[in-house]
């Protein structure tokens, strides 16, 4: 039966019904597989950033100036490489981020702690430094 409430054991199923932890030793390495795949998340998250920017920068050319260009532009055309990786990203990094989420749901203790964790450790190493740098999808300030 599946728990609804949270609980502390070693015995815990994740995500399908074959990884099952019986022991301390599969506990501990399903804690660890919990916490790298939250902190993976962070970086793909900050590497999906990072191609955005790219994108951004070298979409537009430098002698062009804002005011030239016009208020509507049609994205219809603009289909790139960037733009493809960049949703393939961002696919993988939405399934990554609900696997994460079924993980928690399970109730287990140990498993929410190791996400959070692992969430923490992959921000801090990866996108403490997005307070640097502001990515605007729309330059208008009414959107």
């Amino acid at each position: 039966m599946m728990h609804m409430t949270f609980y502390w054991s070693t015995s815990v199923t994740l995500l399908i019904d074959s990884w099952k932890t019986e022991s301390w030793a599969s506990y501990g390495l399903t804690l660890l597989a919990c916490l790298i795949a939250s902190a993976f998340y962070q970086y793909l998250e900050d590497r999906r950033i990072q191609l955005k920017l790219i994108a951004a920068v070298g979409s537009s050319p430098a002698s062009a100036s804002p005011i030239e260009e016009p208020l509507l532009q049609s994205k219809i055309g603009r289909w790139s490489a960037t733009k493809f990786a960049g949703a393939a990203l961002f696919g993988i990094n939405s399934a990554i981020g609900y696997l994460i989420m079924l993980a928690v749901m399970s109730f287990n203790g140990g498993v929410f702690l190791a996400v959070v964790l692992g969430l923490a450790i992959g921000y801090l190493l990866f996108r403490s430094g997005d307070g640097d740098v502001a990515v605007v999808d729309n330059a208008c300030a009414c959107a």
